[in-house]
């Protein structure tokens, strides 16, 4: 048994209010030499909901039902939260932690997916985090693995797509859903450097990395459990494909494609008449859901003829709190390897990340709990 003292839901941040859009956003891009107008762009975003990110409430709703799911299992471990790049920042978290007695601490991060932004960044901010309170010997930060192919994460969207095919069949009777429907498994885009860097280089991922090749690993698994919605015992033929969203970058830099909304720009011509959007990349309906998936991509089917309907996300489906909970009961009780549940062939993924796993090619090496140097 590994004895642990709390639970740190580590979650992104997000503004509250319109004052604090800027400021959140150079939080986020501290460092990149952003220009302010860029900046501005973006702050359209989150302006368009008045300023708030869903994702805060989002992370309280779920460290709310964590601690239930906690509780009923008979584990007696507090559930804190803290943000990268907003209030509750991390090391305020960490901080009171401390002063609480709290200092061995499982962090979950709420991202799935292997990437310097999905898993390392949150491992150096940790480390960053216990610097700037000099609480480097005192507290002690493990991670749950990348919980891409866990069970609880995948199942949550078998259940949406199913349920999309159901509402498709029912807006447009006779359609065919072998022939006539797409399924376009979204993630956000990073540049290329990051997405060859990410997981360990000795997995030999190749283009695209880890980052890639977990979400079509996990994209396969749910087509593969997809059933002809008027005959069950007929597997489901619908063609589909990955792709992106919500790249930030400048147009020199490569970033992974295709963009979602050139992919939806190109299936009238394949004689696609409707499109299931899974936002595969994601957690929660945050504001990149929201706006990219919700505002922009149903814009774009429209544009172009398309019916569309969007798959929710996990947020706090049973399903997958039940799965948090398998994930922090295994590194309670040191569960071995072979009897992690694991939905792809790339998993159960590591508790100890990689030396050099998702690399930041631009910054380098920052100091990183969780994982084996650099």
């Amino acid at each position: 048994m590994t004895a642990y003292d709390a639970v740190l839901l580590a979650g992104f941040g997000g503004p509250e209010g319109q004052d604090d859009v800027i400021p959140f956003l150079r939080n986020v891009t501290g460092g990149r030499g952003i220009p302010e107008e860029r900046l501005e762009e973006v702050a359209t975003h989150y302006r368009h909901f008045g300023g708030v990110s869903p994702i805060n409430d989002q992370n309280r709703v779920l460290k709310a039902a964590l601690q239930v799911e906690l509780q009923r299992r008979g584990i007696d471990l507090p559930v804190i939260w803290g943000n990268r790049n907003w209030a509750p920042y991390l090391k305020d978290t960490i901080s009171e932690a401390h002063d609480a007695g709290q200092d061995r601490l499982l962090a979950i991060a709420t991202s799935a997916y292997s990437s310097y932004s999905g898993c390392r960044q949150y491992r150096e901010d940790f480390a960053a985090a216990l610097t700037d309170t000099g609480l480097n010997d005192k507290v002690h930060i493990d991670k749950i693995r990348q919980f891409f192919d866990h069970p609880g994460f995948v199942t949550p969207f078998i259940v949406g797509v199913t349920q999309g095919l159901q509402d498709v069949v029912a807006a447009m009777p006779g359609i065919d859903v072998d022939s006539e429907v797409e399924i376009l498994f979204s993630t956000h885009s990073i540049p290329m450097t990051d997405a060859n860097k990410s997981g360990p280089a000795d997995r030999g991922f190749g283009e695209g990395g880890a980052y890639e090749a977990q979400h079509r690993a996990v994209a396969q698994v749910v087509m593969d459990a997809l059933v002809e919605p008027e005959d069950a015992s007929t597997p489901l033929k619908t063609q589909w494909q990955l792709v992106y969203q919500s790249r930030s970058g400048p147009p020199s830099m490569p970033w992974l494609e295709p963009d979602i909304n050139d992919a939806i720009a190109l299936l009238p011509a394949r004689g696609i008449r409707a499109v299931i959007i899974v936002p595969l990349g994601f957690v929660s309906d945050h504001m990149e859901v929201m706006w990219d998936l919700d505002n922009e991509a149903m814009e774009t089917s429209a544009k172009f003829g398309i019916h569309a309907v969007r798959v929710p996300t996990p947020g706090i489906s049973p399903d997958f709190v039940s799965g948090l909970g398998d994930l922090i009961e295994e590194r309670l009780n040191d569960t071995p390897v072979e009897d992690r549940p694991a939905k792809t062939t790339l998993g159960p993924w590591y508790d100890v990340c990689r030396p050099g796993c998702c690399e930041n090619v631009r910054l380098g090496f920052k100091p990183a709990v969780a994982g084996m140097a650099p």
